[in-house]
């Protein structure tokens, strides 16, 4: 089993952390995410019967990891909220840290600002169609669903995606505008 794990997490360990870095957008919290992935790995593989490949096998338990993770964080930001005085208190900003952002290029940025508007299951789409370049057999076998279940939250998601990127676009045009005039 050793062996086999080894080759797993050579083979497929950027693959799982970036699936699930995009998926949270924080880094440490991916590589945490990371760990579960593996321990449910470990306690499963017996019952892999190689019906997918092993990386669809190793996504679709990412994929689960991610959503438990979101379904927590739910019941945690409502408890939190509940509590939580909005007239008295400040927040702190949730974006990317700084050198995060500098790798990214403004289009990229953009993008991926955007893309956090989606739903959940657009997200999924997005992100193993066109970032980890699953097929659409792939992603379907991935998420559990059907090949048209796919190729429908593909084309819903890219519109929604575009016209996301449109929005801010022409917001950005309007802020240069304001600048330039002041």
């Amino acid at each position: 089993m050793d062996s086999v794990f080894e080759e797993l997490y050579e083979k497929y360990h950027d693959d799982i952390f970036n699936f699930l870095f995009y998926m949270v957008r924080n880094r440490e919290q991916a590589e945490d995410l990371v760990q579960e992935v593996y321990i449910k790995v470990l306690r499963s593989y017996k019952r892999f019967n190689g019906k997918s490949s092993e990386k669809t096998w190793l996504l679709s338990i990412a994929r689960h990891v991610a959503i438990d993770f979101f379904r927590k964080q739910k019941s945690w930001r409502r408890k939190i909220s509940e509590k939580f005085d909005w007239n008295d208190a400040q927040l702190c900003d949730i974006q990317p840290l700084p050198e995060e952002i500098a790798i990214q290029k403004e289009e990229i940025q953009l993008m991926y600002r955007c893309l956090e508007r989606c739903t959940v299951d657009q997200q999924l789409v997005i992100i193993l169609r066109f970032i980890h370049c699953l097929s659409i057999t792939e992603t379907a076998e991935t998420l559990g669903w059907t090949e048209s279940k796919v190729k429908t939250t593909q084309h819903r998601a890219l519109k929604v995606l575009k016209r996301y990127m449109e929005e801010e676009a022409a917001k950005g045009g309007k802020q240069r505008e304001k600048i330039s005039m002041e």
